[in-house]
């Protein structure tokens, strides 16, 4: 044998955290070229210094890898093992495709189904399939907690034999543990995927899985049973492994069997070092959006095709978002809802009743994927019109800019749907003027008074120049450049959805088109002349960027005040005593404000900038602090005003004064905004997606409409990230999808 031959096969993991974090070191302390990529700098940091290290009870061992973060990076890739979470699998595979050897592949060692994903940019020759059951977290920068051994199979996608490559991969990942190769990765995959349910609802409540699990079973039965049904229709053939069944858990289980099996489940569960899931230290303990969410989007589209019911699922996966950010609201009684929801039968021989996507949206799925397909052959014009767009500059401070913008925006818009049936331009004096464009409904919509509001911005935080070093640019799937995601892509979406609908025949309401030039600035010269146009409409959709791919049905209120204290000034050495500190008193005020912080009822407060006196040698005569006070409800805004109308000075010596206000009010999740959610969930399953919705800490002129009574759909826009940074990117798949959101709930709209 060759010494080519005896050389350890090297590896790249990307995703150094608990699963990827676990196999590089077991790999490595076999001897096999290791270097791990992270986008965490002090995970990278952290293994730099002091390798990567696995604890067992109190004992720690350390093996040296090479950590890098992508930046950091050259060169190209062969064995890939793919271990970042499945909401980031797509941003993943943007940075590992280009870099990926001919002969290379990409291991899908992760928790969901991503393996369509990896191939849609590696190509399936060059994708492996992989179920991965290890119980691990990381607890600190470059450490990993080995929670015990579990399950870990490989095999190629899609059924395929095992081939050369999945045994060799499993023969170097026998160094970690009992790993093996198989024909059927899917079948462990909707196992595990029936398992994930379960222990996605005990991170619902604070306490060990095998109790919570022990003490809901109705919950969990209905859970898999959802889960498995899917499976059955799709023929798939579960695979059991560790101390899990699945067959105990099919809803046609014979139920001293299934009781049996869980028993036996429990009891394994408890003698693991790890008794929460990942799912809860993410919420918990790192205060993350969790993955699970993500996870389920096959099986929801699935089901609503099949027309099978996942309500017990889909409650489980709201209440996590719910908890994303409020950890605090964990409670054992959301499981007793649970419950409670199993107990409610889904109609006749376990088949949902009339709530699908189809009932709900009133649009049927053919129609939906006719609207999907008329825009995936028009995605490269899509991005055409966002690089155009793009190109315009159009910065906040700048009017000229903005006024060039939006002379471009109106001629785009002429020219993509038409010349409109009255527009006007509401000119400002200190910002973007206003442009309205209305448009009548078309045949077939139902009739409606009023209209729905297209509600969008064309300003950008980024300074007049910025295109000139940072100009659009596509990388596959990805585009970046100033606006991108916030919001030019918003607005190429809407008008394509438009395009979309009337090229199609399919009716739409009467809509309303209108953007304003200030929003990145507060929206100080525009927010009367959107709350009046908002009051004349059914409804707005807000064309701002999606949150990790959620709609937004709740963002807090803003304030935006100053402290000032006025004190008396004196020579600070010469006559101390004379003199009355106002930055002293400022200092006393501070810790006052701090006090009025309410994380559970979703206030913060933030002291951002203080400043004071003149002279070291003199009692400073003035201070003044910035204040940025957010609140999730008007009666914490009415808290807050309370409190800063009280402030009183320590020393009466000193004055306090407090200006400034709210810049936007609360956007509150009303019933009426809840319902325009679910019309969208509705619309987005018709179209394979799983919708998920969010509140966040944000603002935006969707929080001016519904303060005005009116319903809001915000975060219909891009999916990316980066917004505000050089970062700011946005996904063309992303772009088609949205279009046709967006085309969906507004043809839904009109069928009433």
């Amino acid at each position: 044998m060759s010494s080519q031959q005896q050389t350890p096969a090297g590896y790249t993991v990307v995703g150094a955290g608990a699963i990827g974090g676990t196999l590089a070191f077991a790999l490595a302390r076999a001897g096999h070229p290791i270097t791990v990529i992270d986008t965490d700098r002090a995970q990278v940091a952290a293994i730099r210094s002091h390798g990567l290290t696995v604890a067992r009870g109190q004992e720690r061992t350390s093996v040296p890898v090479t950590a890098l973060t992508p930046e950091e990076h050259d060169g190209p890739l062969g064995r890939v093992l793919l271990a970042v979470k499945a909401q980031a699998t797509q941003d993943a595979m943007e940075w590992i495709a280009p870099r990926l050897a001919a002969d290379g592949c990409v291991v899908s060692l992760q928790n969901g189904f991503n393996e369509a994903v990896i191939a849609r940019y590696a190509g399936a020759e060059r994708t492996v399939a992989a179920f991965v059951n290890i119980f691990a977290d990381v607890i600190e920068p470059g450490v990993v907690l080995d929670g015990g051994a579990g399950a870990l199979v490989v095999g190629e996608p899609d059924g395929a034999p095992v081939s050369r490559r999945v045994r060799d991969i499993v023969a170097d990942l026998h160094s970690w543990g009992p790993a093996r190769a198989s024909d059927n990765v899917e079948g462990y995959l909707w196992a595990k995927a029936g398992f994930g349910a379960m222990l996605a609802a005990t991170a619902l409540a604070d306490a060990p899985m095998a109790d919570l699990i022990d003490r809901h079973r109705p919950a969990m039965y209905a859970l898999t049973a959802e889960v498995y049904d899917v499976a059955d229709r799709l023929g798939v053939a579960l695979e059991p492994f560790d101390a899990f069944e699945p067959e105990a858990f099919r809803r046609t289980a014979d139920p001293n069997a299934r009781t049996a099996a869980t028993d036996r489940l429990i009891a394994w569960l408890r003698t693991q070092t790890k008794d929460r899931s990942g799912i809860w230290r993410d919420l918990a303990v790192r205060h993350r959006p969790v993955e699970v969410t993500s996870h389920y989007g096959c099986v929801f589209a699935h089901a609503d095709r099949e027309g099978l019911p996942t309500a017990v699922l889909r409650a489980v996966l709201d209440g996590l978002r719910t908890l994303e950010g409020a950890p605090e609201r964990m409670a054992e009684d959301r499981l007793e809802q649970l419950d409670r929801l199993a107990a409610t039968p889904a109609g006749p021989h376990g088949t949902a009743p009339a709530t699908t996507p189809a009932a709900a949206t009133g649009m049927e799925p053919d129609r939906a994927a006719a609207v999907r397909d008329w825009l995936e052959h028009r995605r490269e014009d899509m991005v055409a019109d966002l690089a155009a767009y793009t190109s315009q500059g159009s910065a906040s401070d700048d009017l000229d800019a903005l006024d060039s913008c939006l002379v471009w925006v109106r001629e785009w818009l002429d020219r993509s749907l038409g010349a409109p049936a009255t527009e006007e331009v509401l000119a400002r004096e200190k910002a973007g003027d206003v442009l309205v464009r209305r448009c009548p409904p078309t045949e077939g919509a139902a009739d409606s008074a009023r209209p729905v509001l297209l509600l969008g911005h064309y300003d950008t935080v980024w300074p007049t120049g910025t295109l000139d070093t940072w100009p659009f640019r596509r990388d596959g799937d990805r585009l970046t450049g100033p606006g991108v995601f916030d919001m030019k892509a918003g607005l190429v979406q809407a008008v394509w959805a438009l395009r979309a609908l009337d090229a199609l025949g399919l009716p739409r309401p009467a809509c309303t088109l209108m953007l304003n030039g200030d929003e990145e600035t507060g929206s100080l010269a525009s927010h009367e002349a959107l709350v009046e146009e908002a009051r004349r409409s059914r409804l707005a959709l807000v064309f701002e960027a999606a949150a990790d791919g959620a709609i937004k049905t709740a963002r807090k209120g803003v304030g935006l005040f100053t402290v000032t204290v006025s004190g008396v000034e004196a020579h600070a050495g010469l006559d101390p005593a004379a003199g009355a500190s106002a930055v002293e008193e400022l200092a006393h005020q501070i810790r006052a404000l701090a006090a009025l912080r309410d994380p559970a009822a979703g206030t913060s407060l933030n002291v951002g900038v203080v400043e004071g006196g003149t002279r070291s040698n003199v009692t400073a005569g003035h201070a003044v602090a910035h204040l940025d006070v957010r609140v999730a409800s008007a009666a914490e805004q009415d808290r807050i005003d309370a409190a800063l109308a009280a402030l009183r000075p320590l020393d009466t010596r000193t004055r306090i004064e407090v200006t400034g206000g709210w810049n936007r009010p609360v956007f509150e999740r009303t019933a009426q905004v809840a319902e325009l959610a679910d019309l969208a969930k509705g619309c987005a399953a018709l179209l394979g997606l799983d919708l998920r919705e969010t509140s966040v800490g944000g603002a935006s002129d969707g929080n001016f409409v519904v303060a005005a009574g009116v319903p809001v759909l915000d975060g219909i826009g891009a999916t990316g990230s980066g917004a505000h940074a050089r970062s700011e990117n946005t996904s063309v798949q992303g772009m088609v999808e949205r279009a046709a959101l967006t085309a969906l709930v507004l043809t839904s709209l009109a069928r009433g």
